[in-house]
């Protein structure tokens, strides 16, 4: 599938989508919203798929909403929400990203607020370039948050720091946003894809069925209560031991040997 706002490319299982619009930051417009789903899903749908990275191309990760898009902003305040919203699909990015099998990664080049904000605290993942900044600024844009944000913001630093941010609408440099857990990893700026991708191909290495049934277990344990959880957990380790890479990582562990997982 061609794209006009990002690239999308996959390598040795792993599926990099770049936001690329550099000369704005990568701000989110119309099409570009369209296409990060489109993106998100194709990549979900790809059982060659086993890890998904997104980044930004230039020295930004995403800045946001593009205020300057299709519409003027006055014509968008007259109806009452922006042409994106009202044209959105039924699921929003932070659904599908949570409902993907595959573990998902932000490599974090450069500003990251706003709906860029939103997009890496999606991710399962966040590593983070010395140059990132990142905010959630939304109430200074005269706006709650969105897609998912406060949802994933609380549970990643807790309450009283995600009403800090939302509410003042603070950039964080890398360092504080790797402290308070906002950020999995802060490296060297020239460094930030080879770390990602070092990480991405030591997933994707993985069994894809126990990765996916893992990250499943690891969101539910937040969400519900310990009887329902641990009905879960039953249920998916009564799964996992009838698939063929549970065989394989056995055998591999009693030979010695590097496991083959081909996710049956």
């Amino acid at each position: 599938m061609d794209y006009q706002t990002l690239i999308y490319a996959v390598d040795g299982g792993i599926a990099t989508i770049t936001l690329n619009r550099p000369e704005k930051l990568n701000a989110i417009n119309d099409v570009m919203d369209r296409e990060i789903l489109l993106a998100l899903r194709q990549a979900a749908e790809d059982d060659g798929v086993r890890v998904v990275v997104i980044t930004g191309a230039g020295r930004g990760f995403c800045s946001g909403e593009d205020v300057t898009g299709s519409r003027q902003v006055g014509e968008r305040s007259a109806q009452g929400a922006s042409p994106r919203m009202a044209a959105a699909p039924p699921q929003n990015l932070a659904e599908v990203m949570r409902g993907m099998a595959q573990p998902t990664i932000a490599a974090i080049n450069g500003p990251a607020v706003g709906q860029g904000f939103s997009l890496a605290i999606a991710c399962d993942i966040r590593i983070a370039s010395e140059r990132a900044r990142l905010g959630a600024i939304w109430v200074l844009r005269g706006a709650p948050p969105e897609s998912g944000a406060a949802y994933n913001l609380v549970r990643l630093v807790g309450m009283g720091k995600a009403c800090e941010l939302t509410f003042t609408g603070r950039i964080l440099d890398a360092q504080e946003a790797f402290q308070i857990g906002l950020v999995n990893r802060v490296v060297p700026h020239d460094s930030l894809m080879e770390t990602t991708n070092e990480l991405a191909r030591t997933i994707a290495a993985g069994p894809p069925i126990a990765m996916a049934l893992a990250k499943r277990s690891l969101y539910l344990a937040q969400e519900t209560t310990m009887a329902n959880f641990l009905q879960y957990e039953a249920w998916a380790l009564n799964y996992s031991f009838r698939t063929q890479d549970r065989e394989e990582a056995v055998r591999a562990f009693l030979e010695r040997r590097s496991p083959s997982y081909q996710g049956r």
